[in-house]
């Protein structure tokens, strides 16, 4: 299904599809899914890397879904991770939930203070 937006919405996702490579940042205040592949750094209200997804670089965002491959630190306020995922760098998190046998080799941090 194919998501289109019109002027009276105020939120649209941005969505890197299965097969096509970014290299750039992303900078959004809304949702970004990546299917595909991001050479460089994210920084968004949601992040969702799906299974396939693959980011390299920095990623910054209240809430991260990750299905797929994150090479790089990651700062959340809430931390998705599912059965497929895999990460290497530094995840720092308020709140952490993991679901299932993961790929995580990265170091866990957690976070003090308020969230984001």
């Amino acid at each position: 299904m194919l998501a289109f937006t019109n002027a009276k919405e105020k939120q649209s996702p941005t969505i890197i599809g299965a097969g096509c490579n970014l290299d750039g940042d992303i900078k959004t205040d809304h949702t970004v899914q990546i299917h595909g592949q991001v050479r460089g750094d994210i920084t968004a209200e949601t992040v969702v890397i799906g299974r396939g997804g693959r980011v390299i670089g920095e990623v910054n965002t209240n809430t991260l879904f990750l299905h797929g491959t994150l090479e790089g630190p990651a700062t959340v306020n809430t931390a998705n991770v599912f059965s497929a995922a895999q990460m290497t760098g530094t995840l720092s998190y308020h709140t952490l939930n993991i679901t299932g046998n993961t790929g995580l080799e990265c170091k866990l941090s957690k976070r003090k203070g308020k969230t984001k």
